[in-house]
């Protein structure tokens, strides 16, 4: 058996093809020769490689605007800028289009690749609110009226009365009522006339207002007392009447 010895291995150049045979007992294996100035060479270039493909990606993701033309679609426009489908489009724009996609109009201008900011809906003109929320609101001031505390003296009396004359769309003024009061019963709310032609037919003048019994139960006020003799009752079948018959209180200013 020859004895060991140690065997000097020529320095392969750096610039060789880059293989070196292994001895596997007769036959070469070729292995690729990895060397530290090679590794070194690739990272630069993978820096490089990422460094150039992030503008490209923010240029990509960066959202643009695009003006709505006659004969354009939400499903067009979606087409012609390779997206996914239109109904992304349309909630991406959908504070600027509205409820209605397929209403898109010249001139409107979407969001392409982002989300459009809310925009400021325009104001609706005013609408004339119909019969039944007139009634609500007249309802809600009645209520109100119902909780407000009112003196229980002619002045009391008539605010009150006028607040409920309003929900009922019944006109007449303070000062009107006030003066045709004045001059009926002079503020005695169970004052009767017994000796006009009325109280010679068996209907004689009642209350404040002097309303007799036939008027008083044809223009009652919903909500209030059936009786005559009540000042706000009184009051309000009264003005009924004189609104009927006249256009208002304000404008008695004598018998009526």
């Amino acid at each position: 058996m020859p004895s060991k010895g140690k065997h000097r291995r020529t320095k392969a150049r750096s610039l060789t093809r880059g293989l070196i045979a292994a001895g596997t007992g007769g036959a070469a294996l070729v292995l690729p020769l990895i060397g530290a100035n090679t590794a070194g060479a690739a990272q630069p270039a993978a820096a490089e490689k990422t460094v150039a493909a992030a503008p490209a990606a923010a240029k990509k993701a960066a959202p643009k605007t695009y003006t709505v033309v006659s004969g354009d679609s939400l499903s067009k426009i979606a087409d012609a800028h390779s997206l996914s489908g239109w109904k992304k489009l349309y909630q991406d724009n959908r504070q600027v289009i509205g409820d209605e996609p397929s209403l898109i109009h010249p001139g409107l201008k979407l969001t392409i690749g982002a989300k459009a900011k809310a925009a400021t809906p325009a104001k609706a003109p005013a609408k004339a609110a119909p019969a039944a929320e007139r009634a609500d609101r007249s309802e809600a001031r009645a209520a109100v009226a119902k909780t407000t505390t009112y003196t229980n003296d002619l002045d009391g009396w008539i605010k009150e009365s006028l607040a409920v004359m309003a929900k009922h769309g019944i006109p007449g003024t303070y000062e009107g009522i006030h003066r045709n009061v004045m001059r009926e019963s002079s503020g005695n709310p169970r004052a009767i006339n017994n000796w006009d032609s009325n109280a010679v037919a068996g209907t004689p003048s009642k209350g404040l207002l002097q309303v007799i019994a036939p008027t008083f139960a044809a223009y009652h006020v919903p909500g209030t007392s059936m009786d005559s003799y009540d000042p706000v009752a009184n009051i309000t079948a009264a003005c009924n009447y004189a609104a009927d018959r006249y256009g208002s209180i304000d404008n008695v200013n004598g018998p009526y």
